[in-house]
């Protein structure tokens, strides 16, 4: 009889992102289950073009206040019959849904009378892949093979790209506007690079890709173009990135392209900082005063060993 499992992981992109290993983990495990995922919308399309699922369900997330939607997904939840549920989300909302899937599931996670239940009390302070590797653990899955990123690709023919380019992420959360190198360095940095350079980001994002074209004409405004996928296609192709601790550089260091990634106080790089084949990460105190040469210095190093 075939397995059936349910995996749990809702947001953010940055956390989805890193829930790549996991979810590499749990189909290496579990070969032959029938393997569903919950999200939501904005990680919907990423997840479909991965091999780990076999379906993938989009509304994870629905009001507490919508009693009809909560209704749905809790019978939703309760029809398939899940032998087991890896709640990579890990929230108070998740851990709820345990009572959605009714009693029989395994359950790995932190909720109360999970089978599996990560109770590590320093979990709070480990970085998120290690905090993840250590509730599979727990679930016995033991083995983490890298996640093979070869199907991260998309059309990128409408953009004119230049033979060899790299990936300017400028942008962040604005409610952390402490995440931010500012965009003069940004434009300063790009002026100074020996290929042009593509401002990743949303539409909102489209006046620091402007700042940077104002001091390197040849860069490609690409604000508000692309979707994840395409951004991961980009990544696979860029000869490096500079990215603040926003999702989409999570999404470039997982594909592959080296990485160069900001941080300044406003997050712990411990905690949180992006993985892949090939990242650095600088930290600096305040994250407005990080000199831009010595991002160029670590941008070139690690185009080098590329």
């Amino acid at each position: 009889m075939t397995q059936r499992i349910l995996v749990i992981k809702l947001s953010a992109l940055g956390d989805f992102i890193q829930a790549f290993g996991p979810f590499a983990a749990i189909r290496s495990h579990h070969p032959d289950a029938e393997i569903t995922l919950l999200t939501t919308p904005p990680f919907a399309p990423l997840a479909r073009r991965s091999p780990w699922f076999d379906q993938v369900w989009e509304d994870g997330r629905p009001s507490w206040g919508d009693l009809p939607a909560v209704w749905r997904l809790a019978r939703k939840l309760r029809r398939p019959d899940f032998d087991r549920v890896y709640d990579l989300q890990t929230s108070g909302r998740s851990s709820r849904y345990r009572w959605l899937t009714g009693s029989r599931p395994e359950w790995s996670g932190i909720a109360a009378g999970a089978s599996h239940r990560h109770d590590n009390p320093a979990r709070d302070h480990m970085h998120t892949v290690e905090r993840q590797r250590e509730q599979l653990r727990i679930a016995g899955i033991t083995d983490f093979p890298p996640p093979d990123m070869a199907w991260l690709e998309s059309d990128l023919s409408a953009f004119g790209l230049p033979p060899r380019l790299g990936l300017l992420i400028p942008g962040a959360s604005p409610g952390h506007p402490g995440k931010r190198w500012p965009v003069e360095r940004y434009a300063a940095l790009a002026a100074q690079l020996d290929c042009p350079v593509a401002v990743l980001g949303g539409g909102a994002e489209k006046p620091l890709a402007q700042a940077i074209r104002q001091a390197a004409p040849a860069t490609l405004d690409l604000t508000g173009r692309t979707s994840l996928l395409q951004i991961g296609a980009l990544a696979r192709r860029a000869a490096f990135a500079i990215g603040n601790d926003t999702g989409p550089t999570h999404l470039v260091a997982i594909a592959g392209c080296p990485t160069v990634a900001l941080f300044g106080d406003a997050s712990n790089p411990d905690l949180c900082a992006p993985r892949g084949p090939a990242v650095a990460v600088l930290r600096h105190v305040p994250l407005a005063a990080l000199p831009v040469e010595a991002v160029r210095r670590v941008v070139a190093g690690l185009a080098a060993e590329g």
